[in-house]
């Protein structure tokens, strides 16, 4: 069995403060994050004791969790175990990365978002640059605000041409978006459409659930972010048996972490391999989605 987890444990707290982000508000205590780090190391050590299984994880923290190194840590040790495919996470690329060279970065892979109202263009691309020198798989993104035009163009320029740069609609704002910013979004991120969308969801068939579920610190199985109800705790000893097929229970799914695994999309077809860390097949080669 292959399995795509979406871990994400207790740490909420960020070394930047955007305001748009509900999350990652607060600072968190000595006790907190030691806390989350005991329950990180009991995930890895748990992916480690199935090896009858093949994992492809993400980690979507509501803080960033790359400053700690625990979470370094366990990158390093998921990318080496031989029944990992994939160990990808979100980040704002803001921690040192000599730890890189620690992981199997054929495994490894980056989510990186620039944040220009935090921190300076140049010494993002720098940690871009670097990752890209490092050898590891990475995707670049923004979210989609027409006050950043200039500093998502000049990302562009900036970033390697084979660097995927997405970007994150807004949705909320998009009934006040001129076409011309919308046009210069898509220019910039050919699959932009494709995250300006509201999907029918409900009764749908999605793989959330079956072949790909998110995980909390306590090991509570949830079929996605977004649904809350648990469906079973992966340290119950048949954790299998919670993964079974299901329809979406929701009215829509508008997050890509969601979406993708609505099977009716068939956007594995589109980002392939790269599905969890946000980056299409043939980067290079894809046109503008449609709909």
């Amino acid at each position: 069995m292959h399995l795509n987890i979406l871990y994400r444990g207790s740490l909420v707290s960020c070394n930047y403060g955007c305001e748009y982000c509900p999350f990652a508000k607060r600072q968190q205590t000595a006790a907190e994050l030691a806390s989350d780090k005991q329950d990180l190391e009991r995930f890895v050590n748990w992916v480690a004791q199935h090896p009858q299984h093949e994992f492809s994880i993400l980690f979507t923290p509501w803080g960033e969790a790359l400053i700690h190194r625990c979470y370094q840590q366990a990158l390093v040790k998921l990318t080496q175990m031989p029944h990992v495919n994939k160990a990808a996470i979100q980040t704002n690329l803001s921690c040192n990365l000599d730890w890189v060279e620690e992981c199997n970065k054929d495994k490894l892979a980056l989510w990186a978002t620039f944040h220009p109202e935090w921190v300076e263009r140049e010494s993002y691309v720098a940690k871009c640059l670097e990752l890209d020198r490092r050898g590891a798989h990475f995707s670049s993104g923004v979210v989609g605000f027409p006050q950043f035009k200039h500093e998502i163009a000049a990302l562009r320029q900036e970033l390697p041409e084979h660097v995927y740069l997405w970007i994150n609609a807004v949705k909320a704002e998009l009934p006040n978006l001129s076409l011309e910013d919308r046009e210069f979004f898509k220019s910039i991120d050919p699959l932009y459409e494709l995250n300006t969308q509201h999907y029918p969801s409900f009764g749908r068939s999605c793989r959330a659930g079956k072949s790909a579920i998110s995980v909390d610190g306590e090991g509570t199985m949830r079929r996605c972010h977004f649904i809350k109800a648990p469906i079973g705790n992966i340290y119950d000893a048949n954790w299998e048996d919670y993964l079974v097929d299901r329809t979406c229970t929701n009215q829509t799914c508008h997050c890509h972490i969601g979406y993708v695994h609505l099977e009716y999309l068939e956007l594995d077809k589109v980002f392939g391999s790269g599905i969890l860390e946000r980056i299409p097949q043939q980067y290079n080669q894809i046109e503008y989605f449609h709909f």
